[in-house]
């Protein structure tokens, strides 16, 4: 079965995927068909594995965000797990509470904190560390 390859363009990257990637490559390089972008993207994928399982579920799946997704991340994990209250939401609460935001570029500073920085492809990426 063929993963297709992992991109650095991708916001969103799962750990499995590139373990899987990272076996079938190899796989192939047992057979001497490995193409040159494809020997590329395997010893680009062993620096990523090398920079990254010592995060805490490599092995059963973690994700990793590029960089620059981060904030846009934080904002959906927190739309996605916690409830907005109703005073807060915009033109459902009361003066001046419906007038207040999150900032979720300070909330992105904060979670950062249990984040480390890997790359693949030469971009930054983050898993939890």
């Amino acid at each position: 079965m063929r993963t297709d390859s992992i991109s650095s363009r991708t916001d969103i990257i799962d750990s499995r995927d590139v373990i899987a990637r990272i076996e079938e490559l190899q796989e192939l390089q047992e057979d001497n068909s490995l193409s040159s972008l494809e020997v590329e993207e395997l010893q680009e994928l062993l620096k990523l594995q090398e920079q990254a399982e010592s995060s805490p579920d490599w092995e059963h799946g973690e994700t990793l965000i590029r960089r620059s997704y981060f904030v846009t991340y934080v904002e959906e994990l927190i739309h996605e797990c916690y409830e907005m209250p109703q005073e807060l939401k915009s033109g459902s609460g009361q003066w001046p509470w419906r007038h207040m935001s999150l900032d979720y570029e300070a909330a992105a500073r904060e979670l950062e904190q249990d984040y480390m920085e890997v790359h693949y492809f030469g971009e930054a990426y983050l898993i939890r560390s």
